[in-house]
């Protein structure tokens, strides 16, 4: 029989079974799943329900059973509470498709959430403890004529809480002898919600029994970056002494590297140099240029198998920022700070970004697209780095695909956070599986900066040291696997620093303004200054007779305005009262609150720059939500609306703006003004000399106050310029604006917005 006919025979039979074909190289097809649930494992399903895959078993049930949608509205999530402590079974049914002698069946999923078993006709082929490392299993030898598989899921992996089980902090103990990402468990800024299912894409394969199972190129750079020394590892199954050739081509196209031979086993290993690389640079600081390769399995030149992949040269380091090694001063004497800085291709950055939180509650619904939608968004907002946080996710290869396209570096993080994670073997044996998988997939991307064992787990809620069993094997997993990227234990470390996340504190008497000109970090990995969410993402979730005022036991708690932090967080009504009084409409609040973030943030973003060069890197707490949140520190609103701090934020990480360092939010007729002038640059651009106006805009007027010729700065450098004073006015309108105008470069251009009251200060 002819491959021609052959293959139209294989279409034919697949579509009468039922299954959508998809490719010829791999004979991958998906196939229709059910799904349901029982109260023990011995049990079976009363009523099966059709399955969307990827998903999660919350969305099919509340499909299937008509619960009240949208899940996020109101205190809808609520309804999936009962989901902990059930089992679920997904199943699909299919007939023994034709195999030639060397073809194989396989059932392959790269995400099934969280412990589960795969049984094949009633036979278990399959347990697995972990979401995140790939299921891979060949079923030829278990096949009938007709098939039964079914994936059962456990119930939710949780450690009880004899304390107090409502309270939220309590909950996320439930996940400290688990290698399920906490947040899923309750977060303050997520709700309960322990998702479960098959997350990722699934299928059916046929596969021939020759074939690549992996192939892997690493690299290493010379210290003038102008050779690439190149290993590929190839492994698979009966290679040895079939034939291939691998091609790789450079950014434009040209083939730099065209290698043919035999392999001589299932496991082999190839050299090579390239010499005068394209290098992979951040955004803002260069091109991220990637190499295409392709590598071709062969045998008698009939293709068997192939595998294609990208590549960006970079060598990226922790270094030591100016004046780390001096801090702290001696006597008594103790270590100096941990290395925080970011070199990228010897070259020091500044690290600007937010910490990312995964787009959705239910992981199994975040596509391609809402990924590169919320990327881009970075990208365009200046941002080089992304801190995916140990509470969430390890996302799936889109979002490491489009950060490798869009110059995105990549701080990953195991799932670990605020927890004391246990010692005992068999939690660390799922974790050490975890991260070998976690740790061969992301390597190969350029954009990964570096590893971290998890979030804030050295602080008194978590109790862990870098002497916890699981923290010495995450170090040892990344040494051996990925050598050349760093590896931190947790965030924050010495010298870096997490907070505040208020733009009032009221307990130190301070606004946002104040306490971080005193801060000294090398660092600061997280920071959130909060803010209602936008008035019609606010009206898509709270019912009408509830979304104003905002009150306590209606969905404003719910989506995390109150009682989930501190009690008035995250609204943190008080503080806006004690600036503009009691609200009078939601559109107001919503205005006013986000204001003070807009302020906020930029402060901090800006102030972060100007303690450059001891501080490197500036990471708000956070970018975007999984679900619609009532206050929030994101930028971002749920599904994927910016608030206006994204823009706010987005000219505050301009490579090279003129910038004003202010004491305080809110000033009094007659008081007197007073401002730091600063030219903020990180970019390795040298700026000339230029002239900077100070003006002062109020009601309709606009009215010099100051000039500073300035004498422009080097690369990489800041320049301070002189105080600005000048007495304030009597305003109408309740607010002011001071703009920074650079004759000549509008692109460095700045404004600030504060509030005035009509109180009258006596200076004299």
């Amino acid at each position: 029989m002819s491959n021609i006919i052959r293959s139209l025979v294989l279409l034919t039979l697949f579509l009468l079974m039922g299954i959508n074909f998809l490719t010829s190289a791999e004979h991958k097809y998906d196939t229709e799943w059910q799904i349901g649930y029982h109260n023990t494992e011995k049990e079976q399903p009363v009523q099966w329900y059709p399955s969307v895959i990827p998903g999660a078993v919350q969305l099919d049930i509340m499909k299937a059973e008509n619960y009240k949608q949208p899940w996020w509205y109101a205190d809808n999530v609520r309804q999936f509470d009962w989901m902990e402590n059930v089992w679920f079974t997904y199943k699909t049914e299919f007939k023994r498709p034709v195999l030639r002698k060397d073809e194989r069946l396989f059932f392959f999923s790269k995400g099934i959430d969280y412990r589960f078993k795969i049984m094949l006709n009633g036979e278990t082929l399959c347990e697995q403890e972990g979401m995140f490392t790939y299921v891979d299993i060949d079923l030829t030898g278990h096949l009938k004529n007709m098939n039964d598989l079914c994936v059962v899921l456990y119930p939710v992996p949780k450690i009880a809480i004899k304390t107090n089980p409502d309270n939220a902090e309590e909950y996320r103990r439930n996940a400290r002898e688990s290698a399920k990402p906490a947040v899923s468990y309750g977060w303050d800024w997520h709700p309960r919600c322990v998702t479960r299912g098959i997350w990722d894409e699934t299928y059916l394969t046929v596969r021939s029994a020759t074939r690549l199972t992996d192939v892997a190129l690493s690299y290493t750079l010379n210290d003038s970056l102008t050779m690439a020394h190149i290993d590929l590892n190839v492994e698979g199954v009966n290679l040895s002494g079939k034939s291939f050739r691998w091609i790789m081509k450079s950014p434009n196209g040209e083939t730099v590297i065209d290698r043919q031979g035999v392999l001589s086993s299932d496991k082999s290993g190839l050299n090579t140099e390239l010499a005068s690389p394209e290098l992979w640079y951040p955004n803002g600081y260069g091109d991220a240029k990637l190499y295409v390769s392709e590598f071709v399995l062969l045998n008698g030149g009939r293709e068997i198998d192939r595998q294609n992949w990208r590549t960006g040269f970079r060598r990226i380091r922790l270094v030591m920022n100016a004046g780390t090694w001096e801090d702290p001063q001696p006597f008594p004497s103790t270590r100096s700070v941990a290395p925080s800085g970011i070199e990228v291709n010897n070259l020091r950055i500044f690290a600007k970004g937010s910490n990312w939180v995964h787009p959705d509650v239910f992981i199994g619904q975040i596509t391609p697209e809402r990924y590169r939608e919320q990327l881009e968004l970075a990208k365009n907002a200046h941002f080089n780095i992304l801190r995916v946080w140990g509470g969430g996710i390890v996302n799936k290869e889109d979002f490491f695909n489009i950060c490798d396209e869009l110059g995105i570096l990549v701080w990953q993080e195991f799932p670990l956070s605020c927890n004391l994670y246990t010692d005992k073997p068999e939690y660390v044996k799922v974790l050490e599986q975890e991260a070998t998988s976690i740790v061969k997939r992301v390597k190969k991307h350029a954009c990964l900066a570096l590893w971290s064992g998890g979030n804030e787990l050295f602080n008194y809620w978590s109790g862990m040291t870098d002497q916890s069993m699981a923290l010495r094997m995450l170090n040892s997993v990344c040494y051996h696997l990925d050598p050349q990227t760093p590896f931190i234990y947790t965030s924050p470390f010495y010298g870096v620093g997490h907070g505040h996340y208020l733009f009032y504190d009221k307990e130190i008497d301070k606004e946002v303004f104040q306490w971080m000109t005193t801060a000294h970090r090398t660092a600061y990995a997280e920071f959130g200054v909060p803010s209602v969410s936008n008035v019609d993402v606010l009206r898509s979730f709270i019912p009408v007779n509830e979304v104003f005022p905002p009150r306590k036991g209606t969905a404003w708690e719910t989506h995390h305005a109150f009682n989930v932090w501190r009690p008035e967080s995250w609204l943190e009504l008080e503080t806006y009262k004690k600036y503009f009084g009691e609200p009078k409409s939601l559109e107001e609040l919503v205005k006013n609150s986000q204001w003070m973030q807009n302020e906020g943030y930029k402060f901090i973003f800006e102030e972060s720059r100007r303690q450059m060069p001891f501080c490197c890197m500036a990471i708000n707490w956070c970018f975007q939500e999984p679900w619609p949140t009532a206050a929030n520190n994101s930028l971002i609103n749920y599904p994927n609306e910016p608030k206006p701090s994204y823009y706010e934020v987005k000219k505050a990480l301009r490579p090279v703006l003129a910038s004003i360092r202010i004491p305080k939010f809110e000033w009094y007729e007659n008081e007197d003004f007073s401002c730091d002038l600063f030219l903020l640059n990180d970019s390795y651009a040298q700026i000339e000399p230029l002239k900077l106006v100070v003006t002062l805009q109020y009601d309709d007027k606009e009215t010099e106050q100051f000039v500073w010729n300035c004498s422009g700065t080097g690369p990489f450098k800041n320049v301070q310029g002189p105080t600005v004073h000048f007495r304030m006015p009597k305003i109408k309108s309740g607010q002011f604006t001071i703009h920074i105008k650079a004759e000549g470069k509008p692109e460095y251009d700045s404004n600030y917005t504060f509030l005035y009251n009509p109180l009258i200060i006596n200076n004299n």
